[in-house]
């Protein structure tokens, strides 16, 4: 209390209205009772920004789907597909794998290189063998040419059209007639994967760089045999290995097939009109 401007003490007085000391229990153990609980895992979030599913895949996503079997995303959607990177795992090959679809190009009649090569498609070794026929093709042709002319005592002149041309035909033929074939598939209801038929076809071109080396041969009609040959090998590779799937066309496999089999031979045609024929 305070009183005349000081203080006083209260020492070990009772005031009334104190609250009583609580003596220490001790430890206590609380316990509960058990209850089950159950955790759900947290909901997808949804929204235009966070868009918790996916858009339905076509099927045939040739060029969005995870290659070797992975889950793997394709980012960036529709427009991934104009960028490198969506085309750097068709051309991540072995060398070993590249070197046994050669082969199996060799070997028409065995029809087993489109399910060899289902789950990984590459577009390496038709690219590389489209520009060693184009070099194959102006070289070989150049060199007859040359020797054709010496050996008559004419002047000769070099053809860059040779070059153009054989670009035009590979590049071209190895592009245009795989995109036609997969809208008629699919106009057919047995679709096939794009890329699949830009390798198939590809690779059935490997058996004319052979037939255009022995063209040096200066016999017509050994020409005419050696690019038959290729032709008939060619068109076989691609119609047998097309066969299995095209059956699921309908009625009109047989058509496809053929049509498959002689463009493949009319290609040889025009490849020994143009390229196997020596002029003076």
């Amino acid at each position: 209390m305070m009183s005349g401007g000081s203080y006083t003490n209260i020492d070990h007085q009772k005031v009334s209205g104190s609250v009583p000391a609580v003596p220490d229990p001790g430890h206590v153990t609380v316990k509960f009772a058990d209850s089950n609980l159950q955790t759900f895992p947290p909901s997808a979030t949804q929204g235009k920004i966070f868009g918790g599913t996916n858009p339905p895949r076509d099927a045939d996503d040739t060029f969005s789907r995870p290659v070797n079997g992975t889950d793997e995303p394709q980012s960036g959607g529709w427009l991934h597909r104009f960028t490198v990177g969506a085309y750097k795992p068709y051309f991540d090959v072995d060398t070993s794998d590249v070197v046994e679809r050669l082969k199996e190009s060799l070997f028409p009649f065995r029809g087993t290189f489109t399910e060899k090569t289902a789950n990984n498609p590459d577009l390496y070794g038709p690219f590389w063998i489209c520009t060693t026929l184009i070099f194959v093709a102006a070289s070989i042709g150049t060199f007859v040419t040359y020797i054709a002319h010496k050996l008559k005592k004419q002047e000769w002149n070099y053809d860059i059209n040779l070059v153009t041309w054989s670009a035009g035909v590979f590049y071209g033929y190895v592009t245009i007639v795989p995109l036609a074939l997969y809208v008629v598939l699919k106009y057919f209801s047995a679709p096939s994967g794009l890329v699949q038929l830009f390798c198939l076809y590809g690779y059935s071109l490997f058996v004319f760089i052979p037939a255009l080396c022995l063209s040096v041969v200066p016999l017509e009609i050994f020409r005419w045999v050696i690019a038959g040959l290729a032709g008939f090998m060619s068109a076989t590779f691609v119609a047998l290995n097309l066969k299995a799937h095209i059956n699921s066309a309908g009625e009109r496999w047989f058509l496809i097939v053929v049509s498959i089999f002689l463009l493949q031979l009319a290609l040889s045609v025009v490849l020994k009109l143009y390229l196997f024929t020596v002029t003076v």
